[in-house]
């Protein structure tokens, strides 16, 4: 009994319930996963490759519809192409001299006679350009411009003699649309391009006559000829695996929809807010009131409706109703029993102007300009500040200049520096022998663009000087920074120096460094804002 007794307790008593789970301590990334913010961030992975084929069409349609019709948006294009492309990049040959047998000197004056030739091909329209229409400089801006747009330049380096012109080698600006976005699935062609086995682009798929599918003709086109010179040049930027690029606006695009509507509904509130409407208050429904002004006459033929027999009663009132505005700007007493009421719009918050400078920072940021640049508008700026954002910007303007521009006008030299050495207009030690054997050492060369703007010349020149007194900053070094090349500086000094004697002028003097008479004003000004 005592055991049966033990078991019917032990029956009756409730389960005790387990101890809750303490949640394990993490430190992974992302650990908040389950948190609203990320649960509905859910993105695929995918290769570049692929995320650039499936957006390429669209971003760059949009991209390029902002830059017709966005007055922001266009001026900051051409400010970019300003800062970056200037007047066009120019050359500054440098043939390697050790794979040729030259000593410094040779190379040097080698160097020179080529970047004269090549400036007297670049500057004729007729000779560098294909449609006859640009310089070399201008083919450039036209490069960088579409490259904006798009993200790509595409460009044929045709071989053809025009009459009129001296040289054959030409170049011939594509639309990136001409690319056939065809692929064949197994990593051969993609969007267009043909690649080797380690992705190297060997040729590229045009579409001719017209850029629909259906009607345009497709035509492969080899990246090189079989002598290695260059036949179709493609210049892009992006991340590893990318056979093709996209738009550098493409992350803005929304934003400058959101530009758009913030400045049309503002506009929409700016109108309403300068129109009222007016209202007349009756101590009577409405009805009532209307069917009250009718004469037992009109409320027996039944043909004349409510309001038509008020604003008869009404328009009889006012003919006999003096309205005075003159000097007393007074009214007379209205009709009995109404009230005349006037209605304004509200135009509620007053953060429009934040708000827009918000959304084109963000603008400014993709096109690699200032926010100051983009906007117009210098308000509030210093000097200290002005000269941070021109000089973090600037390096923006020398990465693009380095791989989107230079590519461009480095294959355009190749193939015209073939052509000089085959008809002997330039003389190569080896011939074009030597020339074909060791090209990228022939075709070595820096091209140089426009100097990095600056907000005080005078502090810059004293910096300059300073560093140079110092010994860590060479003459050459300043000129790059002036986006000048120093060969070409020390020539016409010396032309100048022989012109001043010519004529009995004395040298000129240069001037030690000033002496520090104390503060600046540009500097207190800063503090000041500080």
């Amino acid at each position: 009994m005592g055991l049966l007794n033990w078991l019917k307790s032990e029956k009756a008593a409730p389960p005790a319930s387990p101890a809750p789970a303490q949640p394990r301590p993490s430190s992974s990334y992302m650990r908040g996963e389950r948190s609203p913010t990320f649960m509905g961030w859910q993105p695929a992975l995918r290769e570049p490759a692929a995320e650039v084929r499936d957006s390429w069409q669209m971003a760059a349609a949009r991209s390029l519809d902002a830059a017709q019709n966005s007055g922001f948006i266009a001026g900051a294009i051409d400010q970019a192409v300003a800062n970056t492309v200037g007047n066009g990049l120019r050359l500054n040959a440098r043939p390697d001299a050790d794979a040729f047998g030259l000593t410094t000197k040779e190379a040097g004056d080698l160097g020179r006679r080529i970047e004269t030739a090549f400036q007297l091909y670049s500057d004729s329209a007729i000779d560098v350009d294909a449609e006859a229409r640009k310089t070399h400089g201008h083919l450039q801006a036209s490069a960088f411009r579409h490259w904006l747009g798009t993200g790509e330049i595409f460009a044929g380096l045709p071989f053809f003699v025009r009459k009129g012109g001296a040289w054959a080698t030409k170049v011939r600006l594509v639309p990136a649309s001409r690319v056939a976005p065809r692929s064949d699935g197994t990593g051969k062609l993609v969007h267009g391009v043909r690649l080797d086995t380690y992705g190297a682009a060997m040729g590229y798929l045009f579409r001719s006559g017209s850029v629909d599918r259906i009607f345009g003709t497709e035509t492969e086109i080899p990246a090189r000829d079989r002598f290695g010179r260059p036949v179709v040049v493609h210049c892009f930027d992006g991340l590893p695996g990318a056979v093709r690029g996209i738009s550098p606006l493409t992350p803005v695009l929304r934003v400058t929809r959101q530009f758009d509507q913030l400045a049309d509904a503002t506009l929409t509130a700016a109108i309403i807010q300068a129109v009222f409407a007016a209202t007349i208050e009756g101590d009577a429904p409405t009805q009532d009131m209307l069917r009250a002004l009718q004469t037992p006459q009109e409320a027996a033929k039944g043909d004349v409706a409510p309001m038509d027999a008020w604003m008869d009663a009404t328009a009889g009132w006012y003919d006999n109703t003096k309205i005075d505005l003159g000097l007393a700007g007074k009214f007379v007493h209205l009709y009995p029993g109404q009230k005349l009421n006037f209605h304004e719009a509200k135009l509620t918050g007053g953060n429009y102007e934040p708000f827009a400078k918000f959304l084109l920072r963000e603008v400014a940021r993709c096109l690699g300009q200032t926010f100051e640049s983009v906007a117009a508008d210098w308000n509030g700026t210093t000097y200290t500040g002005a000269r941070i954002a021109t000089t973090e910007i600037h390096a923006v303007t020398l990465y693009r200049r380095k791989n989107i521009l230079t590519p461009f006008c480095q294959a355009t030299y190749e193939a015209w520096l073939e052509e000089a050495i085959d008809l002997g207009r330039v003389k190569w030690p080896g011939g074009m022998a030597a020339f074909l054997a060791n090209r990228p050492a022939a075709c070595k060369a820096i091209w140089r663009g426009t100097s990095k703007p600056v907000a005080d010349d005078l502090k810059t020149a004293k910096a300059h000087e300073i560093w140079a007194r110092l010994g860590v900053m060479t003459d050459e070094m300043i000129a790059n920074e002036l986006g000048v090349d120093i060969e070409d500086v020390y020539e016409q000094r010396q032309r100048e120096m022989q012109m001043r004697r010519e004529y009995g002028l004395p040298d000129p003097t240069f001037a030690g460094l000033a002496k520090d008479s104390g503060s600046d004003p540009a500097d207190d000004q800063d503090a000041e804002a500080a």
